[in-house]
């Protein structure tokens, strides 16, 4: 882990990291990369491995982008220490734990939170020495295809010159029109992070992966949360039989939903705000109140300020840069990945992405596998999925067989206590190679690795029910939908 590293010699850090030094950008670069998220971090440690000279410029003091800072592993670190505040006053009791006057203590989780963000951002940073890669710590412009301007956060500013650029910026809260956010009342998914008491009251606008965490946080901690959301169900991209039984156990954990909805207004009151609303078809739909409202209904790519309009770098009609198969855009010099081109605005993969960049780049070849790339919604608990829907299969007119296996019927899942959700499997008709996995269990975005896996090199759900999975074990319910898929389960 990143924060096993810290415990290296500070010496050796501080001799390798530099934050913005003339020496450090002298000589021209092999690699500049434009942004330290998870994409360009992961790319600027390649590239110093094949022993390029490289240099990752970062406009934040510290490294990781949005997933480590204000993103991925803050909103886990709450997750986690809600769930485990929830099973307290809700579940110890029926394991013979008997507990009295549990108390929350919301500034002890939020330093909890920050740091393990602080163990996770340094980890980078020590890998960044160890691999001799240069930071620069400023904004990025590129000048021209080979150049890259940093201002300082003092005023200061330096060319670095590079035989090749990525861009790696990532993205940003994507706002609706006329609602503003203020990270106080109105809120980003970065202000829900960081409330300074539970709300009584939460709106959330969107039923996305970040509008469904951000909500079971609160809800845990005590907050009445309703979802708003556009749409006919919530988790847009899961397969609609999963996200309807997703929607009914959040719904069982006390999560409203107001579906086929948008929020067409916000007026800011004292201590709380209003809500207009209107069906997805334009009809008036009233108001709504609450204490805080967290937006959420999505991100757009951070591209601004770049110099890209400067260099003659082309931009989609959804302002992502547009690249080819090899992330090159039309400026040959220059490419992209993550957030700011085409495909699922995920951090594995962008970091999937920034080693095919440089492994294309520097060695001609690289591979990224787009249909075998999970998404996961951290709950409880949690919904994760790769491959194909139902839905996109019979869009497509794919003859397929389905094979699904609950959690009530996998004797670990019984055992905890813990048995809600299924395993669900997508399969060609004829080949029976798998085309899609679905999850909704507590370890879904463990589980999933393996169905991911298989997709990886092709497999069957014959060749997943032939592997022996340990007993008693919930990755057992992989097994058991793999066999209803090709043939019959044996526990269900």
């Amino acid at each position: 882990m990143l924060a096993s590293f810290l415990r290296q010699s500070p010496r050796t850090s501080a001799r390798t990291f530099v934050r913005f030094s003339s020496t450090a950008v002298a000589e021209e670069q092999d690699l500049v990369v434009i942004g330290g998220g998870p994409g360009g971090y992961v790319a600027a440690i390649k590239a110093g491995q094949l022993g390029k000279k490289v240099t990752c410029v970062e406009k934040r003091k510290t490294l990781g982008g949005t997933c480590l800072n204000v993103g991925c592993i803050p909103s886990k670190a709450l997750l986690n220490a809600s769930h485990h505040y929830h099973d307290a006053l809700h579940k110890f009791k029926s394991y013979g734990i008997n507990m009295t006057n549990v108390t929350l203590d919301l500034d002890q989780m939020m330093k909890q939170k920050s740091s393990a963000v602080t163990g996770l951002t340094s980890g980078i940073k020590y890998l960044f020495g160890k691999n001799k890669v240069n930071h620069v710590e400023g904004w990025g412009s590129i000048t021209s295809p080979n150049e890259v301007k940093v201002a300082a956060a003092d005023g200061t500013s330096k060319i670095i010159k590079t035989k090749n650029i990525v861009i790696a910026t990532g993205s940003d809260v994507a706002t609706p029109p006329g609602i503003a956010i203020d990270e106080e009342q109105i809120v980003s998914s970065t202000g829900a992070l960081s409330l300074k008491k539970v709300p009584e009251t939460l709106i959330v606008i969107g039923g996305g992966v970040i509008g469904l965490e951000m909500g079971s946080v609160w809800s845990r901690l005590g907050s009445q949360v309703t979802v708003v959301e556009f749409n006919d169900a919530i988790a847009a991209g899961a397969d609609l039989e999963i996200a309807k039984e997703f929607q009914r156990v959040l719904e069982k954990q006390g999560i409203k939903f107001k579906l086929g909805h948008k929020v067409t207004a916000i007026k800011k009151n004292a201590g709380s705000s209003t809500l207009t609303l209107q069906t997805s078809k334009g009809v008036d739909a009233g108001t709504m109140e609450a204490e805080i409202v967290l937006v959420s209904v999505g991100r757009k790519p951070y591209t601004e300020g770049l110099g890209l309009e400067q260099v003659g770098v082309k931009l989609d009609e959804r302002g992502r840069v547009i690249v080819d198969d090899h992330f090159s855009t039309n400026v040959p010099s220059i490419r992209a990945i993550g957030d700011v081109i085409k495909g699922p605005m995920l951090a594995h993969k962008a970091e999937d992405e920034g080693l095919a960049v440089v492994e294309m780049i520097f060695r001609n070849f690289g591979h990224v596998n787009y249909d075998a790339i999970p998404s996961v919604i951290y709950t409880n608990p949690e919904v994760a999925w790769v491959g194909k829907t139902e839905e996109e299969l019979k869009k497509a007119g794919v003859n397929y067989r389905v094979g699904k296996f609950p959690l009530k019927a996998n004797s670990r899942a019984r055992t905890n206590d813990d048995s809600e959700g299924l395993v669900k499997f997508l399969s060609d008709a004829t080949t029976d190679r798998i085309l899609g996995a679905h999850i909704i269990a507590t370890a879904a975005g463990e589980l999933i690795a393996e169905p991911t896996f298989a997709i990886e090199y092709g497999a069957s759900t014959e060749d997943i029910a032939r592997t022996c999975h340990a007993h008693p074990t919930v990755s057992e319910a992989i097994k058991e939908a793999a066999m209803a898929t090709y043939d019959k389960p044996i526990h269900f």
